[in-house]
């Protein structure tokens, strides 16, 4: 008998073991960790949203839902949405604009009024709690011939090996429905949750892109329509031309392997229309007096290759550069190396980063952030610049990089933090990377953007390191271990 028990505790580590390994290094679906040809006909416009002080005063400047909404207008043959966050759960100690129900009743008003438009809304498990209850709003969509998808977040590798393995051996065939018992985490006002949801949870997996995509334009942004991020301080592009294709081509792919299709496609129109914007693109490239749009080179790069191209940036940098980076969460280890790397050569780098202090009205530990700005501060001999964004109970949610060569530069911004969940083929993330010159309009406005909020003008948008340097080696040791792991949200 001791034998046989020993054999069945050996089969079933086995097994864990196993499960453990092939969840965290299984093959990529098909489309998944995506980079798209490089463009130079697509026209790019920069937005963002900032929350400040001025005059004593807290300022919204919003800018980038209202362009969502102007885009669901202006659509006449498809809509596609891909949002992380898209629920109205909180709890009610601050009132906020109704986001989800706004987006919701806009959606079902255009259906209504064009009911030939196909409206395809992907979101993440997150907001049914991992299948623990229906979305009020989800629901009303798929009512009013809104075709929702569910990511099947069981297709994307595992981030956090420690537990997964044990996740997919015991938990995850009994699934996560059933009457709920236990309080909501992100509301008390919320249905109660099974406790085989929090499970499911703690697999730490997301459909984290923020994609809005129409026969016209697409919008990739670090922003969700989600009530309590209404105030956050987000960035936006959005995009028109030939690389409409490559931003289809990534969002059927996470429909693809969640059982659905997008049956969509550019009519014969768009496709001549782009072609002709190509040609005039070409030509403008050979006159001295090029537009705009020919100063640029887009391109659509998802998950991992986001990493992999910025990796590739910031090694090419050298003395003169400059690199300037607005993120809500900073922990990547090869990326760090990089920055401070690139100081060492002479390159100029100011940060803006938020403290991670805020997290819709509870109060977080400073991880990532806080011990990796202590880090980069005395790794490159306090040569790179660190700014925190000053919030107020909102997040600075930004994920941008812009990095200013002698004669261009290259800019990288959309829904990836620089985390390893976010940038190491375990979140699904989209980003945009642009290549411009200096003197184009787009790099003009991005670098005043960072001018502004760096020196504070006309408001107080950020404050000084030390208001929130963390010196403690047991948060740097917290931080380090989280981001090996994977045993964190981040």
């Amino acid at each position: 008998m001791k034998r046989i028990k020993k054999f069945i505790v050996l089969v079933v580590l086995g097994a864990i073991v196993v499960a453990s390994l092939y969840g965290t290094f299984k093959p990529l679906k098909k489309g998944i960790s995506y980079e798209g040809e490089i463009y130079h006909n697509s026209k790019v416009e920069f937005l963002y949203d900032l929350t400040y002080e001025q005059e004593g005063m807290i300022v919204h400047q919003q800018n980038i839902f209202k362009k969502i909404l102007q885009m669901i207008d202006e659509a006449e043959k498809f809509i596609i949405i891909d949002m992380f966050l898209f629920n109205d759960q909180y709890e009610q100690k601050e009132e906020f604009p109704s986001i989800a129900a706004s987006l919701t009743r806009h959606l079902i008003n255009k259906k209504t009024q064009n009911p030939e438009i196909k409206v395809y809304f992907i979101t993440d498990e997150i907001n049914t709690f991992y299948g623990a209850y229906s979305s009020k709003h989800l629901t009303e969509l798929q009512k009013n011939g809104v075709e929702v998808v569910i990511t099947n977040l069981d297709s994307l590798r595992d981030s956090n090996p420690l537990y997964s393995g044990i996740w997919t051996t015991f938990i995850r065939w009994w699934g996560t429905e059933g009457k709920g018992w236990l309080p909501n985490a992100f509301s008390s006002t919320a249905p109660k949750v099974t406790a085989r949801s929090y499970l499911k949870l703690l697999n730490f997996k997301a459909n984290h892109r923020k994609v809005v995509l129409t026969e016209k334009r697409a919008m990739v942004t670090s922003a969700n329509p989600h009530d309590a991020s209404a105030f956050h301080s987000n960035i936006a592009f959005v995009v028109e031309g030939e690389i409409l294709k490559d931003i289809l081509a990534s969002e059927q792919a996470v429909a693809a392997f969640s059982g659905q299709e997008l049956a969509v496609d550019f009519a014969e129109k768009e496709e001549e229309k782009y072609a002709e914007m190509y040609a005039i693109a070409q030509e403008a490239i050979k006159s001295p007096t090029a537009v705009d749009t020919a100063k640029l080179e887009v391109c659509v790069l998802t998950e991992s290759k986001i990493k992999k191209h910025l990796l590739e940036e910031l090694k090419m940098t050298s003395q003169g550069d400059l690199i300037w980076m607005g993120m809500f969460y900073l922990a990547d280890r090869q990326v760090i190396r990089e920055l401070v790397q690139a100081s060492q050569r002479g390159v100029e780098i100011r940060l803006v980063l938020d403290a991670n202090k805020d997290a819709f009205g509870l109060e977080k530990n400073g991880i990532p952030n806080r011990p990796v700005a202590n880090e980069l501060y005395h790794e490159s001999e306090k040569k790179i610049k660190i700014k925190w964004y000053k919030t107020h109970g909102e997040q600075y949610h930004t994920k941008l990089v812009m990095l200013k060569g002698r004669g261009k530069s290259v800019i990288l911004g959309g829904s990836a933090n620089l985390t390893r969940r976010n940038i190491g083929d375990y979140n699904l993330e989209t980003d945009l990377k642009i290549s411009a010159s200096n003197d184009s309009k787009l790099v003009k406005e991005i670098e005043n953007y960072f001018n502004k909020i760096w020196n504070n003008k006309k408001g107080v948008y950020t404050v000084d390191l030390e208001e929130y340097r963390e010196t403690s080696l047991w948060k740097k040791f917290l931080y380090l271990f989280q981001e090996w792991t994977g045993l964190s949200t981040v």
